[in-house]
């Protein structure tokens, strides 16, 4: 109840439910809302938590090109279901770009469609505060549902949905993801709670992530690597050749560095990449000695 209570706050929503992984919340949220009459929109990138969790529900799956809200409102328009849920990324995983919200979001409320974002790698990240997306574009109160993880800023392990009281309940009732699994520990719901102390009380930690990010955005694009559109701590370095890209990552790891190496199917083919991610607390030590 504490960290529910504490999670709804600092998302400035009524009300948070906590869930033993963050996978989990995108399961039980989606099959719990979305019903036989309805349909779930996604972009065509979204993570593959929330794929699954529209195969458990039993409404009609429908995808938008990747940030094209063109696209995303052809989709709506096209549409003839009972009621209508959007569901994005708030920051993609793989390519650390943020979805287009604002247009996004008229085009949500022009066919009246609800709107979740998954925001695991945009809360303690993104927005004045770190308080995700929503809060980066000032647009809080217009989206529906947020859904977190624990397992990436707030380093523990979890997840939560945010929004209003009424349709937490529900959610809290009808999601087997929640109702039939176990409870997170005491000891991740604590560490949860000290994290998210540390983002309200020590926003330098905001600053310093942001400067290291367009510091080594600035360093790659200065050295001919292609990043993609990413704006988010998460930059890929884009290689296309698969072979190419683990051997490169192989290379790296004998350095003492750490990346993900990423190849098809979780990218299109011909799109390796090797994906790189920085903290606060990296200094240019890391960066000019990769054997730190």
């Amino acid at each position: 109840m504490q960290l529910e209570e504490k999670l709804a706050k600092f998302m400035r929503k009524e009300a948070a439910l906590i869930f033993t992984t963050g996978f989990q919340v995108n399961l039980g949220v989606i099959s719990a809302l979305v019903g036989r009459d309805d349909a779930v929109i996604l972009d065509k990138l979204d993570h593959a938590s929330i794929i699954d969790g529209c195969r458990l529900s039993y409404g009609e799956v429908k995808k938008f090109k990747h940030n094209d809200i063109s696209d995303y409102e052809r989709v709506l328009s096209e549409t003839t279901a009972r009621a209508t849920l959007t569901v994005v990324d708030g920051v993609f995983s793989m390519e650390g770009d943020i979805i287009d919200l604002p247009p996004l979001i008229r085009s949500a409320k022009k066919y009246n469609s609800r709107v979740m974002i998954d925001d695991a790698h945009g809360i303690g990240v993104l927005g004045k505060t770190g308080r995700g997306t929503a809060e980066h574009y000032c647009l809080e109160n217009e989206v529906d549902l947020i859904m977190g993880t624990y397992s990436k800023a707030l380093a523990s392990i979890g997840g939560f949905i945010a929004g209003d009281k009424d349709v937490i309940h529900y959610i809290k009732h009808m999601a087997r993801a929640l109702i039939f699994s176990a409870s997170p520990t005491p000891s991740s719901v604590a560490s949860v709670i000290a994290a998210l102390d540390v983002i309200e009380s020590e926003p330098e930690r905001l600053t310093a992530l942001t400067k290291n990010t367009q510091k080594m955005l600035n360093g790659f694009r200065d050295m001919g690597f292609k990043t993609g559109p990413t704006q988010s701590p998460i930059i890929p370095v884009i290689v296309g050749n698969d072979e190419l890209a683990f051997k490169m990552t192989m290379m790296l790891h004998e350095k003492g560095v750490f990346v993900n190496v990423v190849v098809s199917p979780a990218v299109p083919p011909g799109s390796a990449m090797i994906r790189t991610s920085y903290m606060a607390t990296h200094t240019d030590r890391h960066y000019r000695e990769p054997d730190v």
